[in-house]
């Protein structure tokens, strides 16, 4: 039994050279590739303030144009009542269309007098984009907006808060339906504290509300 053992532990020791030395001649084996997730959709931006598209008002002014037949195709502006006026088709609601909406109307219109006509419609002058700002600033008014401001922007444009104002309550007065909806605002948190994301756009018709 001695014997055993002895030529045992002996056939360990010898043998364990020879194994290392055939561990470290085998090449080293290249890591495994990493596991990359998969790329998650982006979730769709939710509707906010700034989310729009221009509506038609009074005093715009647009341009038609019927291709191909220059008779057809006019410049005109939006009355007092929303309606323009245009060949074949005289009076035409305009106010509260887009100008999608307003070109898809037209086109309707115009196939009852000929085949398959193909309408643009192109706001040349949007007028009727009107802010009011009132309360305790420098200098209220209506104002006749040429491209979207921001509600910061109203206010500096009217020069500022007056020294009695409450900045940080002012108010949004905007209409839907036949109701006004109130969206705060409060200015020390836009310009202070960096909530750049609530100073969002003004729409036609908003009246700012500064306490």
């Amino acid at each position: 039994m001695k014997r055993l053992v002895v030529a045992l532990c002996a056939l360990a020791i010898g043998a364990a050279p020879t194994d290392l030395a055939r561990a470290q001649s085998r090449p080293a084996q290249a890591p495994a590739p990493a596991v990359v997730p998969a790329a998650i959709p982006a979730a769709p931006a939710a509707v906010g303030p700034d989310d729009y598209e221009y509506v038609i008002g009074s005093e715009d002014t647009l341009s038609v144009v019927v291709w191909k037949n220059d008779a057809l195709s006019k410049t005109v502006p939006v009355r007092p009542d929303g309606k323009i006026s245009l060949p074949l088709l005289n009076d035409v609601q305009a106010e509260g269309y887009t100008a999608m909406q307003l070109r898809d109307e037209l086109t309707k219109k115009f196939a009852e007098f000929m085949p398959a006509p193909e309408v643009s419609v192109t706001i040349t002058s949007p007028l009727s984009f009107k802010v009011s700002v009132i309360g305790q600033v420098v200098s209220q008014g209506r104002f006749t907006l040429r491209a979207r401001l921001t509600v910061l922007d109203i206010i500096a444009q009217v020069g500022g808060f007056k020294d009695n104002a409450t900045p940080a309550k002012v108010v949004v007065l905007r209409l839907e339906g036949k109701n006004f909806k109130r969206i705060p605002f409060n200015y020390y948190k836009v310009l202070l504290a960096g909530g750049e994301a609530e100073n969002f756009l003004l729409r036609p018709n908003d009246i700012v509300l500064v306490p």
